[in-house]
């Protein structure tokens, strides 16, 4: 009887690892998938259901999307995405250094876009070093396989704008009551202002920090298209 518990036990630790190298291998898998395939949901959306959200998400190919809105976005999130190969090793090296000097821990992000969208795709939204040795890989993983202009438009398309609203023509929607594709250069600055934050930051009623970021948003703008060729933006 002893040998046949020991026996169980060492399938029942082997079916768990079997497992968890599952879903470790899970996203990478997917990363071919949404190559072509819009991603039918996320772990964010799924996660944020779970906590009673509703989940309001709406894709749209890039080519259907506001270009003031896409430029406002890689302006504000990530304006070296043409330069880098999933992670911005130089802002990640000055955040960890920040991390290390301030007890209070950084007092900015540096995720790149690719980094967000390996995070809103597949992992959870708590910091913590778990995920983020996860993200790591992940996001390099995602910029070998997807074009630039393909993470721009998954992140577009994911990202939270609202409680609940994910992708652009919902939020755009859901703020302005108008499709993506029509967002004037103002009201896309205040989407990608409200980004970093969107339960606290109402880009359709936004207060002076909102506005503020927007204001250098939109002057920023000009300076970086020109760095975007990557994107191959109209």
């Amino acid at each position: 009887m002893a040998s046949i518990r020991k026996l169980r036990k060492r399938l029942g630790l082997r079916y768990v690892l079997y497992l968890l190298l599952g879903l470790l291998v899970l996203p990478y898998f997917l990363t071919l998938v949404y190559t072509v395939v819009p991603p039918p949901v996320t772990t964010m959306m799924l996660w944020k259901a779970a906590e009673g959200n509703a989940i309001d998400y709406r894709w749209r190919p890039l080519a259907q999307t506001s270009q003031n809105l896409v430029r406002s976005v890689v302006t504000a999130e990530d304006a070296r995405i043409c330069e880098h190969a999933g992670i911005d090793w130089e802002a990640f090296q000055a955040v960890a250094r920040e991390a290390l000097e301030n007890d209070g821990g950084p007092t900015r992000g540096g995720s790149t876009i690719t980094q967000q969208v390996a995070k809103n795709l597949f992992l959870w939204p708590s910091r913590s070093y778990v995920r983020k040795a996860l993200e790591l890989p992940l996001a390099m993983w995602i910029d070998l396989i997807w074009s630039k202009r393909r993470v721009v438009e998954v992140y577009i398309n994911t990202a939270e704008w609202a409680p609940g609203v994910y992708g652009a023509e919902a939020a755009a929607q859901h703020h302005f009551g108008k499709s993506g594709k029509a967002l004037t250069k103002i009201q896309a600055a205040r989407l990608a202002a409200a980004l970093p934050n969107p339960a606290v930051r109402n880009a359709g009623k936004p207060g002076p920090k909102v506005r503020a970021k927007a204001k250098t948003i939109r002057k920023r703008v000009n300076a970086t298209v020109r760095y975007l060729d990557c994107l191959k933006l109209e």
